[in-house]
């Protein structure tokens, strides 16, 4: 996981499975153990890590997940491009040079020894989305086959104080999918483009340019699909605002006046009668890491399934703090999660069997990219169709009981509505996203799922702490961000009050036993961006 330590939920009903803390909690002090070296995808510490997962999923009495096997192999290709490469733009008033880091930040995912762009036409495409349910379409009457797109980042509302679906055409503060980097990445490949660059600005991005910069000359990981890859961008990256600003102007165009513009609904794109040319060398490296999936068949509908998700990579070794240490334990990002699916786990398989079946997952590769997620969704070991939805935990909640609930993406799936019954059942209320702009949805795992149309709901505890003064919640929060998030400190610590994680645990397992013993298909809301893609996925399915 990547932001604030979280927690994502999902199934179970009355009466409530019972959860195992002593075991969870054994969970965690050993997957977060130095012997595991940090849980880093393609170590020594993964293979000790699968071998631990399926040996407890076969120890609680889980059935393999992936046709009589634990484990789901997931390709993998390690891309370095070479950070000396140069993006030359020709056709303005005067040549210009954008350099890698300064400038730009690009890669590819073509595994290719070497790609190039040669004289490709640039197009600004406002904030690049087709967006039909919302009336919205910057490529219309535009066609970018083989051209260079430059696109604003988040959404065309972004600066609207308030959220929520009465806030504006996308929803006001609260970023939508259509706003993330990586979808302008997908419709620009949609469209046709050959490359795609988005402007760069540190608040509707949600961080500095010194956090994009990191990135050049370090390994872009990806799944590796071979023969059956789909096609991909030559290149796709950021570019500084003050760069694209300097770009257009060499086209005699006002970037400040072009974002004014790109805000309005009917915007049309707009030729800048400039070019750009690239040529990068990469370094290309495979690798296969592993999915751990286990099950518990359904007693009456086997073929239909709840889902339960973590991701059990952390980045393993890492920079050593004063003491020397350099493995990046995580504890709670995320062997907390990954115990949190075996307890779960354990749960529903003490209990009495459910209706459908019910799966538990550990991903890979979610540091990297959500890679394992995305491949397990890519290559479904069940029909999405037939998937109900599902609940994905990335660091649950070691602060103690809370006195509220927190959704995060709220306003898109019927889920929330369920889950924010059993939080009310609890005595929780619901809690806003505290900065709903920053889009945490899009950043884990739940959203491989969601993107191809199954419901997943994520979510934490909200408010206060219970007993504590004001703000404790807050400044506990930070305390880790700042001092153990990704850091050698993300250790097991026999002190933290699991009281919060048997709140949430509870209530996810509730939710789960409810969807896994009922009829129902929860579906997204009808102008959610993920509605139509439920639909098609359902239709015919019985």
């Amino acid at each position: 996981m990547r932001f604030l330590p979280i927690l994502l939920l999902l199934t179970a009903a009355a009466p409530p499975p019972q959860l195992d803390l002593d075991q969870m909690k054994r969970d965690v002090e050993i997957l977060s153990s130095d012997a595991f070296e940090g849980r880093a995808p393609g170590t020594a510490g993964e293979e000790k890590t699968i071998a631990y997962l399926a040996q407890r999923m076969a120890a609680i009495g889980l059935t393999p997940g992936n046709n009589g096997k634990w484990l789901q192999p997931v390709p993998m290709v390690s891309i370095t491009t070479d950070p000396v490469a140069q993006i030359s733009i020709a056709g303005g008033s005067a040549p210009l040079t954008l350099a890698m880091n300064s400038d730009v930040a690009v890669k590819t995912q073509r595994p290719q020894a070497q790609v190039s762009v040669q004289a490709s036409d640039i197009v600004f495409v406002g904030y690049g989305i087709v967006a039909p349910e919302r009336g919205w379409n910057d490529y219309a009457g535009v066609d970018v086959r083989g051209k260079t797109v430059i696109a604003l980042v988040n959404d065309p509302d972004w600066q609207t104080p308030a959220s929520g679906k009465a806030a504006g055409p996308f929803d006001g503060r609260a970023i939508t999918y259509y706003g993330r980097y990586t979808y302008k990445y997908e419709e620009a490949l949609r469209q046709g483009a050959a490359a795609a660059l988005v402007i760069h600005d540190d608040e509707p991005a949600g961080y500095p340019w010194g956090v994009i910069g990191t990135s050049v000359g370090r390994p872009s990981i990806g799944l590796d699909q071979g023969a059956t890859a789909a096609p991909a961008l030559h290149y796709e990256g950021w570019i500084s605002k003050a760069a694209a600003g300097r770009v257009l102007a060499n086209a005699g165009l006002d970037l400040a006046a072009l974002e004014a513009a790109a805000k309005k609904p009917g915007f049309r794109a707009v030729p800048t009668r400039l070019t750009a040319s690239l040529t990068i060398d990469n370094k290309v490296v495979r690798s296969v890491s592993h999915n751990v999936i286990g099950m518990l068949p359904g007693s009456k509908r086997p073929d239909e399934v709840v889902l339960f998700s973590a991701h059990w990579d952390h980045v393993g070794r890492c920079k050593a703090d004063a003491t020397g240490d350099d493995i990046c334990n995580g504890a709670l990002d995320n062997a907390s999660g990954t115990a949190g699916v075996l307890a779960l786990a354990n749960a529903f398989a003490k209990a009495p069997r459910t209706e459908r079946s019910t799966v538990f997952l550990a991903v890979t590769a979610e540091e990297a990219g959500l890679l394992g997620s995305r491949y397990f969704a890519e290559n479904p070991l069940f029909p999405l169709g037939k998937t109900v939805g599902g609940v994905n935990m990335d660091i649950v909640n070691m602060n103690g009981a809370h006195d509220g609930f927190t959704i995060y993406g709220a306003g898109q799936s019927e889920l929330e509505a369920m889950a924010a019954k059993l939080a009310a059942a609890q005595g929780r209320k619901l809690v806003p996203e505290a900065s709903p702009e920053k889009g945490r949805y899009f950043r884990s795992d739940n959203f491989s799922l969601a993107k191809l149309g199954v419901p997943m709901l994520m979510a934490i505890s909200g408010g206060e702490l219970v007993g504590k003064p004001a703000g404790a919640a807050d400044a506990a929060a930070n305390d880790y961000i700042d001092h153990r998030y990704h850091q050698p400190a993300d250790e097991y610590d026999p002190n933290w009050d699991w009281s919060g994680v048997m709140q949430d645990l509870s209530l996810f397992a509730e939710l789960g036993r409810n969807l896994a013993n009922g009829t129902d298909w929860p579906n997204w809301l009808p102008d959610s961006e993920f509605r139509s893609i439920r639909d098609r996925s359902r239709a015919g399915v019985e």
